[in-house]
């Protein structure tokens, strides 16, 4: 019996951590979008992408074993995470990094911002949010919780209102960055002087006709 009840403890504290980071947060205002699939079959789409990817099952035992434990891009845990996340948008994809996979599916294959996967910054910050909260359910059974201040797990300290906000991201928005949606119609490899790009002082990119970055 204790061996059957010490199964369902894991497989509960896995499911607690998928679905704590399958949880879409809104993001109001801003060029960017949740980090995962914000629609109908949303977690639909993020089982199935488990199902396809069991190897991140490893990732989710490690945040539910080790609350609050630290989580850079570089750990094994993330890696695992981002590729997770590159298949939930992209089933057939062979990438690992959310980066490439959004340059792929926005300038290959046409699709709108908001059905390509996150950036791996603000991939970080949400399993940051994501990481503390299970932190919080994993050590519910103790008597007195002594939690991390959340400062550093995708959370930060408004001064003026002494309020907790969510840090969607260090990086600038797109507004700030958007030579990149900057596009020419040139026909030819060699830009000639109505290029759009050349008269904003821009390099072509890979959305450009001429394809001659």
């Amino acid at each position: 019996m204790g061996k059957h009840l010490a199964w369902y403890a894991e497989q509960c504290n896995t499911a607690v951590i998928v679905a704590v980071l399958t949880v879409p947060f809104p993001f109001p205002d801003r060029d960017d979008q949740p980090p995962f699939p914000v629609r109908r079959n949303g977690k639909k789409s993020a089982w199935e992408a488990w199902n396809a990817y069991v190897e991140v099952t490893e990732a989710f035992n490690n945040f539910m074993n080790h609350p609050y434990m630290t989580v850079t891009v570089n750990c094994k845990q993330f890696q695992l995470l981002e590729r997770f996340t590159v298949i939930i948008y992209n089933k057939t994809s062979n990438l690992d990094s959310v980066n490439e996979a959004r340059r792929e599916l926005f300038s290959q294959k046409n699709r709108p911002m908001e059905k390509i996967p996150p950036t791996q910054e603000a991939l970080l910050q949400h399993t940051l949010r994501a990481v503390y909260q299970a932190g919080i359910w994993a050590t519910s059974d103790q008597c007195e919780q002594k939690p991390p201040t959340p400062e550093g797990f995708g959370w930060t300290l408004e001064s003026a209102t002494k309020t907790w906000r969510p840090v969607w991201s260090n990086l600038p928005v797109a507004s700030q960055a958007c030579s990149e949606l900057v596009k020419c119609g040139c026909k030819s490899a060699t830009c000639g002087g109505r290029c759009s790009c050349k008269k904003a002082q821009w390099k072509c990119t890979e959305l450009c006709s001429c394809q001659c970055e």
